[in-house]
Formats: C-alpha cells, sequence, structure tokens
C-alpha cells in the first residue's frame, strides 16, 4: 500500500476519479436509457405472457442489465476519456503539468491504471458473470420474445466418438424429444450395431435419454443378431446433451468456461460446423476486455489538446471512432462465423487494428 502511495500523486488520483467517476455516471445513464426503450419494445411481450413486475426484473432484467454493461463498456469507456480529458484540456489543466516536467508517458500512468480496472473487472464479469446471467436473459428471451421461432432442429447428422454416429429427423428444444433416431457402431469400416427408435427423450432427472418403440441390430461378419423392443422403451447413456440440438444462436452466451472447453473438444470428434462459434465466444471472452486500453490510448491522444469550440470537436469524433470500433468488431464476427475467417484473427484484429491507431495518433499528439 505504501508502494502505490509513493508512486501515485494527488494529481493521478485526481485523473482517476475524474475516469472512473465520469465512465460509471455515462455508463448508468446508458443502460437507462436502454432498458426505456428496451421495456417500451417488448412492453406487449410481458402483458401477453401474463407476468408480473418481479418476474420481468428478476426472470429478465437481473440478466439483460448486465448484458447492457459489457455490451457498452468500450462505447462508453472511450467517450468518458474524451470528454473528461478535453475539458481538462479546455481548462488549461494539461499544459501546466507537462511543463512542470511531467512527461506525457507519465501523464499516461493513472489513466491506465484506470483502464486496468476495468479490463479486470469486464474480464471477470466475461469468464464468472455473464455466462450465468446469460442464461436468465436468453432463457426469458426464447420463451417469451422468441416465442414464435421453432424450438425444432432438423436433420441431425453428430459423430459421438470414433466409432459412434447418430441422426435424428428432428429435436424438439422444449419437450426434449427427438424422432425417428438412429444410432450407428462401427468397427474400422464395417458397422457392428445399428440402433432405430422412433422416439428418444431426455430424461432431466436421471440425466440418461429414454428411447420408444425401438430395435438393435448386432452384426458379427456375416451373422446378424436382432432385438426388438417394440412398444418397449429402453434407458440409455449417450456422449450427448439436448443443448447440443439447440435451434437457438445465443446458447453458446449461456455455457460456463468449462462447459464451452468441453464443447470445443467434443466439436473437434464431432465436426457438425459449429467450431468457428465456439472458439469466437472462447477467444472473445478474455480478448474483447482488452480495448480497455487500446480505446484509452487513442481518447487521451485525441484529446489532450486544447481546440477552439471545447469539447465538442474532439466529442464527436471520439463517438464516430468507437461506433467504427463497434461496426468493425460486428463485420469480423460475420466473417467468422458465416465466410471462414480465423475465429481468432477475428476478435483481435479490430483491437490491433485500433491499437496501431492509438499508437500513431499518440506519437502525433503535443508533448
Amino acid at each position: 500500500m505504501n508502494f502505490i502511495r509513493g508512486r501515485i500523486k494527488i494529481i493521478d488520483w485526481y485523473i482517476i476519479s475524474k475516469y472512473l467517476g465520469t465512465f460509471l455516471y455515462t455508463l448508468t445513464l446508458f443502460v437507462i436509457i436502454i432498458i426505456i426503450f428496451d421495456l417500451s419494445e417488448k412492453l406487449d411481450d410481458f402483458l401477453s405472457a401474463n407476468l408480473t413486475f418481479w418476474q420481468v426484473i428478476t426472470l429478465y432484467y437481473a440478466g439483460s442489465i448486465p448484458f447492457y454493461v459489457n455490451m457498452l463498456s468500450p462505447l462508453i469507456n472511450f467517450i468518458a476519456v474524451i470528454f473528461f480529458t478535453a475539458k481538462m484540456a479546455d481548462q488549461t489543466e494539461i499544459v501546466p503539468i507537462l511543463s512542470g516536467g511531467v512527461s506525457f508517458n507519465r501523464f499516461l500512468m493513472p489513466y491506465f491504471v484506470s483502464a486496468f480496472i476495468i479490463f479486470a473487472v469486464n474480464l471477470a464479469s466475461n469468464l464468472y458473470i455473464l455466462p450465468y446471467t446469460n442464461q436468465l436473459k436468453n432463457s426469458f428471451e426464447n420463451s417469451y420474445v422468441k416465442k414464435n421461432t421453432s424450438p425444432s432442429k432438423r436433420d441431425i447428422h453428430m459423430k459421438l466418438d470414433e466409432k459412434t454416429y447418430i441422426y435424428m429427423d428432428y429435436f424438439d428444444n422444449k419437450t426434449m424429444v427427438g424422432t425417428k433416431f438412429t444410432l450407428d457402431n462401427f468397427k474400422g469400416d464395417e458397422l457392428t450395431k445399428k440402433l432405430v427408435a422412433d422416439e428418444i427423450k431426455w430424461d432431466s432427472l436421471k440425466r440418461i435419454w429414454k428411447i420408444t418403440n425401438y430395435s438393435i441390430r448386432y452384426v458379427n461378419g456375416l451373422k446378424e443378431t436382432m432385438v426388438s423392443g417394440t412398444g418397449k422403451t429402453k434407458d440409455t447413456i449417450l456422449d450427448m446433451r439436448p443443448d447440443d440440438f439447440s435451434a437457438y444462436d445465443n446458447i453458446f452466451e449461456n455455457m460456463s468456461n468449462k462447459v464451452l472447453s468441453e464443447k470445443i473438444r467434443k466439436e473437434k470428434i464431432r465436426g457438425t460446423g459449429i467450431m468457428n462459434d465456439l472458439l469466437f465466444e472462447q477467444y472473445k471472452r478474455y480478448l474483447h476486455p482488452l480495448s480497455a486500453f487500446v480505446l484509452t490510448l487513442i481518447g487521451v491522444a485525441l484529446s489532450s489538446r486544447k481546440v477552439r469550440g471545447g469539447v465538442g470537436l474532439p466529442l464527436g469524433i471520439g463517438i464516430l471512432l468507437s461506433f467504427g470500433y463497434i461496426v468493425f468488431n460486428q463485420f469480423a464476427k460475420m466473417f467468422s462465423l458465416k465466410g471462414g475467417t480465423s475465429p481468432l484473427f477475428a476478435v483481435i484484429a479490430p483491437t490491433l487494428f485500433f491499437g496501431l491507431l492509438g499508437l500513431y495518433l499518440l506519437k502525433k499528439a503535443p508533448k
């Protein structure tokens, strides 16, 4: 603690308090505005589902507010830095600091201390909070907002392991029931077992699958054995879960890091075509918080010069660049999920590009 006090001066605490105070105030204001617009848009859905005010708060907004905070954090971070730094420059507070022998790099230190705090909070949120709050948000939306979206997935082909393949005509995510289920076991290129069932259902209490009206054919060279289960139900354990067949595109946001890593491991075997989605989600959780440093660098470089017209010009440029950062992220995500671009490159490219821009602006900034 004494070391920190020795390194951080009064002017540093002043900048840190201004930075974090402006950030929290602006973030709160934006979140309230978004909630008002979101509530007006979804009010009919809430009323038609006969939901109480408490249900809307605990089932939806308890999950959506952390989502909005995380989504807005880069934008608000950028705006906050530019706003209070441009105000300091306009009130001629920066010139005396630099004229007093403080280097521009030393002047940046409290900014990056504040950026590190935001980075740490965002990283912890991405890894340990958002996967669980997103479960509330997405479960609510899938049940009450996207209720007209079909919960079933059709023509499912999946490789469970090196020798087991399954097929289903379709799977309903609400009833947890699949129809026309087929399981094939191979030894090399030879079929050794074929199971066919009219229906397969997930038992959430026992955490097993139940197959109904089935038949099993065992193949041993030229010898075949048939077991009939017509009109019967059989419990079976398979290395798959209902969320493997989710028809909703927000399912990956709900997964904890452990589940997501396990899903990636299994997808390497199964090859169902969702690997880019999984990797993008994993990389995003770790790398997106780095935007706190990048946008802080650009914000200080843009707004530390005193300009005619006050804070308006740098704030306008900052808002334009922040929206450019968000659009860049969305395009990178689209190219990764739909165009085959490497998920790691798609996640890091916006931060890398704007980081280089920040270094260029820093070089040109008055010192």
